[in-house]
């Protein structure tokens, strides 16, 4: 979703000038501007904890750190309140980042619960308040994407951990009347010194008395007792057994349920609307047209849905009823024939084509929904102070801009409680916050507290779309057989154009998330001519990243034509990886672990084929090679049947191998569904499909058997929440060319 390196800053200030005066104020270089005095934030923590409250200090801008540097970071920032230690020893971890099933729920507890040596079965974890306190401290704004909540916290979270221990080893140290605190130890939540010994909940109260270190120790890797280790999840038994508060949970008092009556086509209006059926169905309390449609109010969900079937709405369908898949294909496709805006060029590409043999090839990847396990909901609760918000979603900071904008708030008066995520995939984070923005139109024009419950229909209907993608490529060989000229034209919708982070994140005509992945494919380096460039058409239908974003095309894209140019110079695909990158690259070391570990070459059961494909996203590299089947007769004739995928992951150093071994396992899910089912087609401005019945995801019984190998690394950390998305796909389709002599250049694959 998000790149590393992003400057936000002009992002911010766009989307905080409405409420100037009165939000928090943008990144200032070093820091920011002191807003709360350490009086004021320790008062409020110990409302909450009766103990100690522990702040954390790290600039915007911190970039991932292992080594113990934090001591060398520039002036602090306001207090981030990371940690509470309550007299009964319990230790309550604040969360910034959002849990949708990734993990963060123990992995960054974990960081803060090494450095600070509590024990780890006293730990707990809640999500913490939009607040500018916790932003990130890369992006600048409150929020969960891009696979970036571990390393970005990592940090952070650390200096969190050990400034609570040292104010903990000071309060003993004063209890005990020691001229120092050199002597004193701690281990599993107990100071130490002698045969003195006292609890951490003992000295919490002590210690909140005593002034903030300004530097602290921290562990060296050697040291860690939990980083590293294989942890079980925190928020697993509350999730089984039913405790785990979603947003579509939440019950308020007096609150009534919404659904919404939106466009059938992309863009279509209201004129005007019959709601006589609708108000005699049992439990229905109102209906209104809201901006996004016309709402009807009910007592409960399936009394909202039943006034809303009745409705009776007439639509401007307006210009997007002509929209079509095939009409947008044959568009994407006359737009390849041509250049467009350049992303990346070296050399005199055309005349190398035009003096060699061309290999040329055309991919294409449909349109895509998000489809969480939990359809979207947001309650919205509007008073006298202010406005409550729960939901789970993944852009508390742009969530709480959006609604103070709406109803002339400051930020401060937005309150949003985060609940658990049950899935995202980035539809939780929209630039537009839509779900959250309609939530509160609601409740404004109804002066109740309103919970609006998206149905399956809803989003798959009108929801906001991973970007249908076309890509043109074409290569010639050197007489070594490694490509000597490599073109490779896009044509795709921007997710960034027309949102607030526009100004800030296309540069020179280019939405970096359209063309990473291919801009940046480490094969290029051995390319002496190559140009990737971008054809980017507007459209009314709302696109939106999608987990891995650009990856998740042009993943497919480029690992599969490296395939086509192996064979095409009749060489074996590892080989020929391996000939164009460098030997200590990280995408090879991945690539070689995963051939180690499937053992590549070896032959394989009878009707069985093998593909391989490495991708780097998000600061990981990541290679899988899958084993597939064909089924050849029957009712299953052609059906492709993925047996084995053995990945390898370089994710710098690992925090919880648990959690990366899940993310991997999740992530080639994700992206099987996509390569062998999923699609979203249009037909008169209209989607298709409704539900997992005609938009299908991978079922439990294709789930292939899963290896997860993790390369030891101690380079720079990166996420594991996208990586394993994208080389999924190209995997089996170089399998499933191996097997049949069929090349898929189109998802879903599909046998001829």
């Amino acid at each position: 979703m998000w790149r590393e390196g992003m400057n936000l800053s002009e992002v911010i200030a766009s989307m905080e000038s409405s409420t100037a005066s009165r939000a928090q104020p943008a990144a200032e270089g070093k820091g920011f501007k002191q807003t709360a005095s350490r009086r004021d934030f320790l008062k409020a923590g110990a409302a909450a904890s009766a103990g100690l409250v522990v702040a954390c200090f790290l600039p915007l801008g911190a970039r991932r750190v292992f080594a113990q540097d934090v001591a060398k970071q520039p002036a602090p920032i306001p207090p981030n309140a990371f940690v509470r230690i309550a007299p009964d020893n319990s230790v309550t971890v604040l969360l910034k980042h959002s849990e949708m099933g990734q993990g963060v729920w123990t992995s960054i507890p974990m960081v803060v619960a090494d450095e600070l040596d509590c024990d780890w079965s006293k730990v707990h974890v809640e999500h913490a308040p939009a607040a500018p306190e916790y932003r990130h401290t890369v992006f600048g704004l409150q929020m969960t994407g891009g696979s970036t909540s571990t390393w970005e916290s990592f940090a952070q979270l650390r200096e969190a951990g050990a400034m609570a221990r040292a104010l903990l080893i000071a309060a003993a140290a004063k209890k005990w009347n020691l001229a120092g605190t050199t002597d004193c130890r701690t281990k599993n939540g107990m100071v130490f010194c002698g045969d003195k010994k006292a609890s951490y909940g003992e000295l919490a109260e002590a210690a909140a008395r005593l002034p903030m270190p300004t530097n602290v120790a921290l562990k060296k890797p050697e040291e860690f007792r939990l980083i590293g280790k294989p942890i079980k999840r925190l928020d697993s038994k509350a999730k089984v057994t039913g405790t785990a508060e979603f947003g579509i949970d939440v019950k308020r008092p007096g609150m009534l349920i919404a659904t919404i009556a939106r466009a059938p086509v992309f863009g279509a209006k209201v004129k005007s609307f019959d709601a006589t059926k609708a108000r005699t169905v049992p439990g229905v309390v109102d209906v209104m047209q809201v901006p996004s449609g016309v709402a009807v109010l009910a007592k409960h969900f399936w009394a909202a849905k039943q006034g809303r079937d009745a409705l009776v709405v007439d639509w401007d369908l307006g210009p997007g009823a002509a929209i079509s898949t095939s009409g947008l294909r044959a568009e994407y496709r006359k737009a390849a024939q041509t250049t467009g805006t350049v992303a990346k060029k070296a050399g005199d590409v055309d005349a190398v084509l035009k003096a060699g043999k061309v290999i040329e090839a055309e991919y294409e990847v449909p349109f895509l929904a998000h489809a969480p396990m939990e359809p979207l909901n947001c309650t919205a609760e509007i008073g006298k102070d202010g406005c409550d918000i729960w939901t789970g979603t993944q852009f508390q900071g742009v969530d709480q801009m959006a609604v103070a904008k709406l109803l002339g708030l400051k930020p401060e008066q937005v309150r949003i409680h985060t609940t658990f995520l049950g899935g995202g995939f980035g539809r939780r984070a929209n630039p537009q916050s839509d779900f959250i923005v309609e939530a509160v139109e609601v409740a404004k024009a109804s002066k109740q507290t309103v919970k609006v419950v998206w149905t399956r229909e809803d989003d798959i209907h009108g929801g906001y779309y991973r970007p249908m993608w076309l890509s043109r490529l074409r290569a010639t060989l050197a007489k070594d057989g490694k490509p000597a000229a490599w073109a490779h034209t896009i044509v795709g919708q921007s997710i960034i154009a027309g949102t607030p982070f526009a100004g800030a994140m296309i540069k020179d005509g280019i939405d970096g998330s359209s063309v990473e992945g291919a801009a940046d494919a480490p094969y290029l380096d051995a390319v002496p001519a190559h140009r990737v460039d971008l054809h980017t058409p507007s459209s009314p239908i709302t696109v939106l990243w999608w987990r891995s974003v650009g990856h998740s095309h042009t993943g497919f894209v480029v690992e599969s034509f490296v395939d086509e140019l192996a064979h095409a110079a009749k060489q074996d695909p590892l080989k020929y990886r391996q000939a164009l990158l460098p030997e200590k690259s990280r995408e090879r070391l991945a690539l070689d672990l995963a051939a180690e570990k499937f053992g590549w070459g070896k032959a394989l059961p009878k009707g069985r084929a093998a593909g391989i494909a490495v991708h780097a996203s998000f600061g990981s590299y990541v290679a899988q090679i899958v084993e597939v089947s064909v089924e050849g007769n029957g009712p299953d004739k052609g059906r492709i049947k993925v047996h084995r995928v053995v990945c390898a992951i370089d994710c710098g150093p690992v925090v919880n191998p648990l959690t990366i071994e899940a993310q991997m396992q999740s992530g080639i899910a994700f992206g099987l569904g996509a390569a062998l089912h999923s699609e979203l087609t249009l037909k008169d401005g209209k989607v298709e499909q409704s539900n997992f019945h005609n938009y299908l995801v991978l079922r439990a019984n294709e789930m292939p058997k899963v290896e997860v190998h993790i390369v030891p690394s101690t380079d720079r950390m990166g996420g594991v929440g996208e990586p394993g998305t994208p080389p999924i796909a190209p995997a089996v389709a170089n399998a499933v060319f191996a097997a049949t002599g069929q090349r898929l250049r189109k998802l879903p694959l599909r046998l001829a």
